[in-house]
C-alpha cells in the first residue's frame, strides 16, 4: 500500500546542512528497504495557485487555497505493507528531517 507523508513546517526551504545530511541517509534507508516510491521539497505556499474548473470559465487564484502558519513543506511517498510499518519508517522520517509529518494512506483507485 502507498501512503503520502507530508512534512510540517511554517518555514520554506528551512533545512539545516545536518538535517539535509540526514533525510538523505534516511531517503537512502528507504530505498534500500524497497518503500522508496517519490519524494520532494516545495516552494513557498505563496507561489501556489488555486485553480477552481467546476464553472463554466476556471477560476485562477494566487495562493494557497488555506491560509495557515504552517504548511506542507515536502513529501515522501513510500511503499509500506501496512500501516504500522508505515508509521514505524515515518517516524525515522520525523526524527531525520525534524519535522512533524503526518502519514495518509492512498485510497485503492476504482476499476
Amino acid at each position: 500500500m502507498q501512503y503520502l507523508v507530508s512534512v510540517i513546517d511554517d518555514r520554506t526551504n528551512s533545512g539545516t546542512p545536518e538535517e539535509m545530511e540526514a533525510i538523505g541517509e534516511f531517503n537512502r534507508r528507504l530505498r534500500d528497504g524497497g518503500h522508496w516510491v517519490f519524494a520532494g521539497g516545495l516552494a513557498d505556499p505563496a507561489t501556489s495557485t488555486v485553480i477552481d474548473g467546476r464553472g463554466d470559465e476556471p477560476v485562477f487564484t494566487d495562493g494557497p487555497f488555506l491560509e495557515s502558519k504552517e504548511h506542507m513543506a515536502g513529501f515522501w511517498i513510500i511503499d509500506a505493507p501496512d500501516l504500522d510499518e508505515a508509521l514505524a519508517l515515518m517516524a525515522e522520517g520525523s526524527k531525520a528531517c525534524n519535522r512533524r509529518v503526518e502519514v495518509r494512506p492512498f485510497l485503492e483507485a476504482p476499476s
